[in-house]
């Protein structure tokens, strides 16, 4: 599917429905980065469906807090937690994981992916990775694999279909892996490198995470059992007021703001979609492995995607994916040993 910004900016003159509800008791429900923006307001759109527990996953212990008292008073819930992850740091991501991984019976039903900054120019990890690309295309993954278990558990034990959501966006369909990227034979280390990472990259690096968080939806899909009770899809907010400005600096800075002033959805209207993706009726359970959902449907996602190309790189890249977190957290060898196939899409 092609689209243009046109296209972008016509979506946002459309009216949004209003937030999916569902009953929520007894079920868990966790959100990757909800001290602010559109994770924020997903997180209070879910504490008012009486969840059996809200985690809200905050990189910062204070502004946790902070969330956490704004929702309470905002929603009446008595049942949200602060948990602290940091993506930028796998050691933060494993201890995240060991915590949830420590309560043997807790359930989790809803788990949203929502993380990415705007980085204007190169930036490394302690764990020497470019930040974007570790927090988006990394650590977002790891947490996906590392927690996958506990909802198939989850769907055993309760006879639910847990979803878990990745957060993409519509900027996906601006951009592509270029062919000098492709003839390396490590993606994610040549995108990742100082060397790659010039200004003109790093303009378009958020694309990038955007297009990478679909191929690794699509390749976890591809992997998962037919049958299986677990939910995956992506999902695109729009053009939001979000956080995402604070990464950006002077002229694009500005230029980004005035374009917000004209054309973006309240951060309440983009985190819709989240909830969407999360609870939408199942339907066809096949329409929903692996979409991506925009406006609250599912929309095809970009040429390179759909293309044989785009098929090719989504499964060098899973396995790229695989061979660099297996190294990081042991857990991610035996989720896919034990859970996943190892599927190739047709």
């Amino acid at each position: 599917m092609r689209r243009t910004l046109w296209d972008c900016i016509r979506d946002q003159f459309t009216p949004q429905p209003p937030v999916a509800k569902a009953d929520l008791t007894g079920k868990t429900v966790l959100v990757v980065g909800a001290n602010t923006g559109l994770g924020f307001e997903a997180a209070q759109h879910f504490a008012k469906m009486n969840p059996g527990l809200l985690i809200l996953a905050c990189r910062s212990e204070s502004r946790g807090q902070a969330a956490l008292e704004k929702l309470k008073a905002n929603t009446g819930c008595t049942t949200a937690e602060v948990w602290i992850v940091d993506l930028a740091d796998f050691a933060s991501v494993k201890q995240f994981c060991d915590k949830f991984e420590r309560e043997d019976g807790r359930r989790l039903d809803i788990l949203v992916l929502n993380a990415a900054i705007l980085a204007e120019k190169y930036e490394p990890t302690k764990d020497g990775w470019e930040t974007a690309l570790q927090i988006s295309c990394l650590s977002t993954p790891l947490v996906a694999l590392a927690l996958l278990p506990a909802m198939l558990k989850t769907a055993r034990e309760h006879a639910t279909q847990p979803r878990l959501v990745v957060v993409s966006s519509e900027m996906h369909y601006f951009t592509r892996i270029p062919k000098k990227v492709l003839e390396d034979p490590e993606i994610l280390k040549t995108l990742g490198s100082k060397e790659y990472c010039t200004p003109a990259v790093m303009a378009t690096r958020y694309h990038c995470t955007k297009l990478l968080n679909i191929l690794f939806v699509r390749a976890l899909t591809a992997r998962l059992p037919s049958d299986s009770p677990l939910i995956v899809t992506t999902v695109n907010p729009g053009f939001c007021h979000s956080d995402l400005l604070r990464g950006l600096s002077g002229i694009v800075w500005l230029l980004e703001y005035l374009f917000g002033l004209f054309f973006y959805f309240s951060t309440e209207v983009g985190s819709r979609q989240y909830v969407f993706a999360a609870l939408a009726p199942m339907g066809d359970a096949e329409e929903l492995r692996g979409a991506y959902i925009s406006g609250s449907k599912i929309v095809e996602p970009s040429d390179f995607v759909m293309s044989e190309e785009g098929k090719k790189t989504q499964d060098r890249i899973w396995n790229e994916t695989v061979d660099i977190l297996e190294k990081v957290d042991p857990r991610v060898g035996v989720t896919i040993e034990k859970y996943l196939s190892e599927g190739v899409v047709e």
